[in-house]
């Protein structure tokens, strides 16, 4: 039986970054029938998904906490009766790196990590939870429509010269990602543009472009050993419009790995500018 299937009806939590992935998964659990609760992070999270929760005929419990606040938001949960929680959205990486204020549980689970990059923190978030007795789940269990699909999924295939840089850059993307460092780089002409690191997708897209001007191919990738309960690669008509203002006109990403927040929409609209989008599958390199 699906995981869905099984926590059907089953309280569930919400920690809930930036963006409009809290706002997908938000609907999708709710089509489930969860009772949800979910844990906002202050000056990350869109005010506008506490209005969201409270509609409908169920409202969503709602709470706020700092991003230092674990301890908080690991009793809130608790209280809820919440065994399962599903973090979806991005807290801005160098976020991460300043102006927290952690409280006594956070202390205690930064001092178990031995390296400050984002996979060691939310991983040793997700065992400090764990040790708590609320398991992380699959953050796109309940948006699996709106993972990538394989293949070249708009009208217009790479060309020749477009194809090449994409093999080329799934090289270099795979080595980066695989070091923590960032999930997309930019490409063009066989040289790599720009790579991201704490940034984010939208901004190194448009270093590229600064860079090397039109005519660049963006690959976003997964980690090799992508944990789907966090930093799941997201894409969206911000990716593309970035693209467009950058002159960019191929994108990369990892087919059943990836979300495309917008779904067909993106896809159309990528036509429309006449940009390529490639879903790649596993097998490939």
């Amino acid at each position: 039986m699906a995981l869905a299937a099984v926590m059907n009806h089953m309280p569930l939590g919400l920690i809930a970054g930036n963006g409009r992935f809290p706002f997908l998964a938000l609907e999708g659990a709710r089509r489930l029938g969860h009772a949800l609760t979910v844990v906002a992070i202050l000056d990350e999270t869109s005010p506008a998904l506490e209005a969201a929760a409270a509609a409908g005929p169920r409202p969503a419990d709602f709470h706020w906490v700092s991003l230092g606040q674990l301890g908080r938001c690991i009793k809130i949960l608790q209280e809820a009766g919440v065994t399962r929680a599903v973090m979806a959205g991005q807290v801005k990486h160098t976020k991460l790196f300043s102006g927290i204020i952690p409280d006594l549980t956070a202390l205690k689970m930064l001092s178990r990590v031995k390296t400050k990059n984002t996979d060691a923190l939310i991983s040793a978030v997700a065992d400090v939870l764990s040790d708590h007795g609320i398991e992380l789940e699959n953050s796109t269990t309940f948006l699996h429509p709106l993972l990538a699909r394989p293949g070249v999924v708009t009208r217009r295939p790479a060309t020749e010269r477009e194809q090449g840089d994409l093999e080329f850059g799934y090289q270099m993307a795979d080595a980066i990602a695989g070091l923590d460092v960032g999930q997309t780089i930019v490409v063009k002409d066989r040289a790599v543009v720009a790579v991201e690191a704490m940034e984010g997708t939208d901004a190194v897209i448009a270093r590229a472009g600064r860079l090397a001007g039109p005519g660049t191919c963006v690959v976003k990738v997964a980690k090799p050993e992508q944990d789907m309960r966090f930093d799941v690669p997201v894409v969206g008509l911000p990716t593309l419009s970035a693209m467009q203002d950058a002159g960019a006109t191929v994108l990369s990403i990892d087919a059943e790995r990836t979300l495309v927040l917008d779904g067909d929409k993106l896809y159309a609209e990528a036509d429309a500018c006449g940009v390529t989008i490639v879903g790649r599958g596993r097998g490939s390199s």
